[in-house]
């Protein structure tokens, strides 16, 4: 079965009915890899008028005239036509084919074949249909197969990124959703695919731009309908590019039943809006974890309009707490931080991780001075747009955003590394509006021993006295102890916080140094509590 529909010449030579003619290829031989998309049998010198291509077409030859200019013009019409291959059968009209025949198949490149045994054209044609036939089937069940796996995702709580990856890994090349003026919404490519899918883009992008036409040839474009039954408008486009390998019509099946479902998912009120931001955040993702390199990425982020100066890049990541749904209004979300940061004036690329619950951030900084200025205003524009959202609960912790160091690209990917997995860090920490990376490395260092069991035992013996007296007893005194190191151990500063006289705080400090057997005077021992009260928030 050919790949695009049909069978090729050199199948249908090896079915029983034409092999049982003894097929002798006198002209063409390198091209018997054509697709056969019919058979036709006749013997009218105007045949030609007849076909569509892509026919294989069966004749005794009665039809190719008796001089050599006839016989020309007959083969010359039908390559032209573009038909598949001629196959003449000897017998009473041809001992052997003429030499001017198999010079014109030839010349033109036509593969013509000659049989040297009658064979029934009834039962030739019907063999190789039904091969034909099956093969549409065979495409079809690919198609649909596909299209299963789409189905299936979506309604596993997958979107329109899941559907697109699932169509380039069949396709085994890129696959890119545009809106239809021709913007890119998200990008997806394989694992084993060699170039990354937004340079591929970009890449496009110049082609159009060059020749000021649509998509390169072999490129299969699908419209994504919107708007309605009947109403013939285009919401966005799928477009299959190939990069890898070949497209072929049952790849366009696929996709044109994955439009189907797209069209559907789009229906939902910003969901492009959401696409692109997640887009943004998948390239902002790879670039943190090295998956995109410094040099490529300026290239990759003009493609995604992130057009900073000069000036360095300010790495940024807004955590939600992890008992939030990220089932929320992302769109929503982007719409309303994007619009905040406007009013910040400076270059932004803002991206989404929903299953994460992850907000990635650049920005573009006029220079280092700047940054605890619009870390400011960027801290309050991302709360301001979750409260928009509406990704806030009642009792949850608050977002947390973490500021990484400003720098040039290479810094801006260990940044943006090191500020999302800060972020996760931090959770449950006091709510400031913001946090900088590099204050809490303690923080990140006891948050990836979490699992460690000595870190457990570590805590316990350090403060589980305190957390036992605290399950039982009041007033508890963790918060006290918790507050008094906050404060350096300045006692008049920790009463004032805590709102007690100094004689009360002073018996609570006796009190925990009783239950610790510890001196709170001793810096040792103040390290120690201080990193087990950390640690706490990471251990059961």
């Amino acid at each position: 079965m050919d790949n695009q529909g049909g069978i090729t010449v050199q199948r249908a030579l090896e079915l029983p009915g034409l092999r049982g003619g003894l097929p002798e290829v006198v002209a063409g031989a390198d091209r018997l890899h054509r697709t056969v998309r019919w058979v036709h049998a006749g013997e009218v010198p105007n045949i030609a008028s007849l076909l569509k291509g892509g026919e294989l077409l069966l004749t005794t030859g009665l039809g190719l005239g008796t001089r050599p200019a006839e016989q020309r013009a007959f083969v010359r019409r039908l390559a032209d036509r573009g038909i598949a291959a001629l196959v003449v059968e000897l017998g009473p009209r041809f001992a052997r084919l003429p030499a001017t025949i198999v010079e014109t198949a030839r010349a033109a490149g036509l593969p013509l074949v000659q049989l040297h045994r009658e064979v029934p054209f009834v039962a030739v044609t019907e063999e190789i249909h039904t091969e034909i036939v099956n093969g549409h089937y065979a495409l079809q069940r690919q198609a649909e197969e596909v299209h299963r796996q789409c189905t299936e995702a979506l309604l596993g709580g997958g979107g329109v990124p899941q559907v697109l990856r699932i169509l380039s890994d069949f396709a085994a090349n890129p696959v890119f959703l545009e809106t239809a003026d021709g913007q890119l919404l998200y990008a997806a490519g394989t694992e084993s695919a060699p170039a990354d899918p937004l340079q591929v883009w970009d890449g496009l992008r110049g082609q159009r731009a060059a020749r000021e036409s649509g998509p390169p040839t072999g490129t299969v474009l699908v419209d994504v309908p919107g708007g309605g039954p009947g109403t013939g408008s285009v919401r966005a486009r799928l477009v299959l590019l190939a990069v890898s390998g070949a497209l072929s019509p049952v790849h366009r099946m696929a996709a044109e039943r994955a439009a189907g479902l797209l069209a559907v998912v789009l229906m939902q009120a910003r969901q492009e809006e959401e696409l692109a931001a997640r887009g943004r955040g998948d390239f902002l993702t790879d670039l943190a974890e090295g998956r995109i390199s410094a040099e490529d990425a300026p290239a990759q982020a003009r493609v995604l309009g992130f057009k900073p100066g000069d000036g360095p890049l300010l790495p940024v990541v807004m955590r939600l707490a992890s008992e939030l749904s990220p089932s929320g209004n992302w769109a929503l979300l982007a719409r309303a931080v994007l619009e905040e940061l406007s009013s910040v004036g400076v270059p932004a690329l803002l991206g989404v991780r929903p299953v994460e619950g992850r907000v990635p951030l650049l920005l573009g900084l006029r220079s280092e001075s700047e940054r605890t200025a619009v870390a400011d205003r960027v801290a309050a524009a991302l709360r301001a747009g979750v409260e928009r959202a509406g990704l806030e609960r009642a009792g949850a912790h608050p977002p947390v955003v973490v500021v990484g160091v400003a720098g040039g690209w290479a810094a801006a990917s260990a940044g943006l590394r090191h500020a999302a997995e800060t972020a996760t860090a931090a959770q449950g920490l006091s709510d400031l509006p913001w946090y900088d990376a590099r204050r809490l490395d303690i923080d990140l260092l006891l948050w990836r021993l979490r699992d460690h069991p000595d870190l457990a035992a570590f805590v316990d013996r350090a403060i589980g006295p305190l957390r036992d007296h605290d399950r039982t007893s009041r007033p508890p005194l963790l918060p006290t102890l918790e507050t008094y190191l906050a404060h350096a151990g300045r006692k008049a500063e920790t009463a004032r916080e805590l709102h007690l006289n100094r004689q009360t705080l002073y018996n609570r400090l006796a009190r925990i140094s009783e239950l610790l057997g510890t001196d709170l005077d001793d810096p040792q021992t103040v390290l120690a509590l201080s990193l087990a009260l950390r640690a706490r928030r990471h251990t059961p």
